[in-house]
């Protein structure tokens, strides 16, 4: 079964995220636990947490098919030593979000060099980073999306995960999410049945769909490896309608979360429809 749906807002509160799900139809949803442009914010309350759950109870969502995003500003591959504690810090804080919330995943972009460390170094560090929190932690899985490749960021790569991967200590609480245009713009070409049956058979074999813990579904404004992170809207990008075809016909990406990140969250409600009738 497909479990779709979207980054919803939780404005006023993350008690708010489940019922801005439930309003598209969605049957899975992800969120920020916090703004995701500051570094650090007010605890959680026992009232965002009650309200939390029970919202999550009342709408149907079950935290296997929930799927937080961490802050953008976090870089657990920094190679400025400062910062990188400072981003460390930052992902523990979110952990322990999720922790509080009964969550079990958190979705992140796993790191950029910034030209100053190879990226063999900077997987390293991400590496050591993940460890440094699952180390203080517990429950909650830790999701590396890939990338787009865009500037110096790393994760474009099926390898660049599996590099990762090897060197978590738990790999009971390590996963991927893979998104979909970030997949095609690093030069994964996806859109024809060749090249989708291609690209998956690669991911089985490097990275394994055992550790596939979620999914952004997203059109690509950009073209085949340009490494550009730009998304579009279902089918108003260069991927096209029979690509979203194939993926929801295909078993491998059963009982997931399904995340639409698409630019117009008007169409939230339609696309989630649209999948699901394909």
């Amino acid at each position: 079964m497909k479990y779709i749906g979207a980054h919803v807002s939780a404005s006023g509160g993350v008690e708010n995220a489940p019922g801005n799900a439930h309003k598209i139809g969605a049957k899975a949803f992800a969120f920020f636990t916090k703004n995701q442009k500051q570094w650090f914010s007010k605890p959680l309350t026992p009232e965002n947490i009650s309200l939390f759950k029970s919202n999550c109870e009342k709408f149907s969502y079950n935290p296997d098919y929930i799927l937080p995003h961490d802050s953008y500003l976090i870089n657990l591959g920094n190679p400025v030593p400062e910062n990188l504690s400072l981003s460390r810090k930052a992902f523990l804080d979110e952990i322990h979000r999720c922790e509080a919330l009964g969550l079990r995943l958190l979705n992140f972009h796993p790191g950029a060099h910034l030209k100053q460390i190879s990226e063999d170094d900077c997987l390293k560090l991400i590496a050591e980073s993940i460890n440094n929190t699952l180390a203080k932690s517990k429950g909650v899985t830790a999701v590396i999306e890939n990338t787009a490749g865009q500037g110096s960021h790393v994760g474009y790569k099926f390898e660049h995960l599996k590099a990762i991967i090897d060197l978590i200590e738990d790999k009971s609480r390590i996963g991927v999410c893979l998104d979909t245009c970030h997949s095609y713009t690093a030069g994964y070409e996806i859109k024809t049945e060749e090249g989708y049956q291609k690209t998956f058979e690669e991911f089985a074999r490097i990275v394994g769909f055992r550790y596939l813990k979620g999914m952004h579904i997203n059109d690509s404004k950009k073209e085949l490896a340009s490494r550009v992170d730009r998304h579009d809207n279902l089918g108003a990008g260069v991927l096209g309608e029979e690509f979203f075809t194939r993926l929801m016909n295909d078993p491998r990406f059963d009982n997931i979360p399904m995340i639409l990140e698409t630019p117009d969250e008007t169409l939230w409600e339609k696309e989630i429809a649209w999948l699901y009738s394909l």
